[in-house]
């Protein structure tokens, strides 16, 4: 894998060995190009390259439970450049695995990066997809990032994005879920805005077989003359489905938030419930942090921090 894209994945604190790891899947595409790549036992990766973009097909085989993450490194290290991603995930019958995706875009002053990802898991399947956003201090990044996934009966699908480092830009993310028969959806975003930066993010799961259940969850700070703009979405439609929308976000300066949680309830037995808060910082909270010696910037910084996790 060139220099430039594994010094900074190191920088961010990777561990090279997972790259020389013959036991551990990988795949590494800077822009349009692919840099690197490793398959496992049952688990088919196949990145093609086109004009346009790159079209992603992993397939994990029925029954297998892969024992380490399988990492991806997406990125553009010039500081201008587009990365289109078309990925397409399929999960087997009681297969299970964790993907740690590192989006990594330090210099970037005009940068698209955009993803379409179609994921489908198979009866009693589970997936965890961490995805974590690394930009740097200009703002040229937009990302739109979209993804449909249809979870079959019994399967488990957890996915968390996040984006705490360096000036956001433009975030685009929609994600849309659909959970069949008992179910388990969990859906987590936590973002910090700063300076001019844009953050929309739309969230839905509809719970469309019976005991099916989900959560989205989302963590917003923004300070400067940030805008953010949730909505999350949970429809029931199967008798003893459940789900819940949580929404919290913290404005300080300029900043303005927007969050609509919607609710839909088709079933009689279906229940979703929903919180959505938006406001400044804590005053008790600060008071408390400032009474232990801390300064009102420290103080802000440790409540933000406690908000993103």
């Amino acid at each position: 894998m060139p220099e430039s894209l594994l010094n900074e994945f190191v920088r961010l604190g990777g561990e090279t060995g997972v790259f020389e790891d013959t036991e551990t899947a990988h795949l590494a595409i800077d822009g349009n190009r692919v840099l690197s790549g490793r398959e496992v036992e049952g688990l088919r990766v196949s990145a093609v390259q086109r004009d346009d973009g790159v079209d992603l097909d992993v397939e994990l085989a029925s029954g297998r439970a892969l024992e380490k993450p399988v990492h991806m490194c997406f990125g553009v290290m010039k500081d201008e450049g587009v990365q289109r991603l078309r990925i397409r995930v399929k999960l087997g019958e009681g297969s299970s695995a964790e993907f740690i995706a590192h989006c990594m875009f330090p210099s970037a002053r005009k940068v698209l990066h955009e993803m379409d990802a179609e994921v489908r898991l198979e009866r009693g399947s589970r997936m965890i997809y961490n995805e974590a956003h690394f930009h740097g201090p200009h703002g040229g990044v937009e990302v739109k990032a979209r993804a449909k996934v249809i979870a079959g009966p019994d399967a488990r699908y957890r996915a968390d994005f996040s984006l705490l480092s360096g000036l956001v830009g433009k975030l685009g993310l929609d994600y849309s879920v659909s959970a069949e028969s008992r179910s388990v959806i969990e859906l987590t975003a936590r973002v910090f805005g700063h300076r001019q930066d844009e953050i929309i993010i739309n969230e839905s799961v509809v719970l469309a077989g019976e005991g099916a259940r989900s959560i989205i969850k989302t963590r917003v700070a923004l300070e400067g003359d940030a805008r953010a703009e949730v909505r999350g979405m949970t429809e029931g439609r199967a008798p003893h489905s459940r789900g819940h929308v949580d929404c919290t976000e913290i404005v300080k300066d300029n900043a303005i938030a927007k969050a609509v949680p919607l609710v839909s309830v088709t079933n009689p037995l279906a229940k979703v419930t929903h919180e959505a808060a938006i406001g400044s910082v804590d005053k008790a909270q600060m008071e408390t942090l400032c009474a232990r010696g801390l300064s009102p910037q420290e103080a802000v910084d440790v409540i933000v921090k406690g908000l993103l996790g």
